[in-house]
């Protein structure tokens, strides 16, 4: 699936407030899926929790001294097309973590849905986590996954139909 446009569901503009482009179905379908699942009042919160983080500010502003204390390994995934967390802070966060001798893996995906890339059924992305969950479990000895990967194929299906059956609501 590629990026949204401003591909209309229709022929003509509608002057309304109905669902008139592609991407306003799957702004709907996300945000009435959302509000299902999520309590407003939690995510206003989580909100001002990630703009107001910084983890190097008790460091002094010093990334890589306010990592020296984690006893993790870490796996920091980018989306080139996310400006809101953009492949540049990650990478970052990734010197910051090797210039600490802290165990990192990172990948950067090329995917073109922005910040929702993760929320997406993005094959490579969710098979970079299930390996490197996968190495963790070898790790400390839990053995070999039991049941395959599977991906969101159903919610991207379930997305499409959403889309398609809401014109005009």
């Amino acid at each position: 699936m590629e990026k949204f446009g401003r591909v209309l569901k229709r022929h003509e503009l509608g002057f309304n407030y109905e669902v008139e482009f592609e991407i306003e179905s799957y702004l709907r379908y996300q945000g009435d899926k959302f509000a299902q699942v999520f309590d407003a009042n939690t995510y206003l919160l989580m909100t001002k929790a990630l703009d107001y983080f910084d983890p190097a500010k008790e460091a002094g502003g010093d990334l890589t001294r306010a990592l020296t204390q984690a006893k993790a390994g870490f796996f920091v995934a980018s989306f080139k097309s996310d400006w809101r967390f953009p492949s540049e802070r990650s990478r970052e966060m990734v010197k910051a973590l090797v210039a600490s001798k802290k165990t990192v893996t990172y990948a950067e995906i090329d995917a073109p849905h922005g910040h929702d890339a993760f929320l997406l059924d993005n094959p490579h992305y969710h098979q970079l986590i299930a390996a490197y969950v996968d190495n963790i479990a070898t790790e400390i000895g839990a053995g070999p996954r039991r049941t395959p990967l599977r991906l969101a194929a159903a919610e991207l299906e379930e997305m499409k139909a959403y889309a398609g059956g809401r014109q005009g609501t």
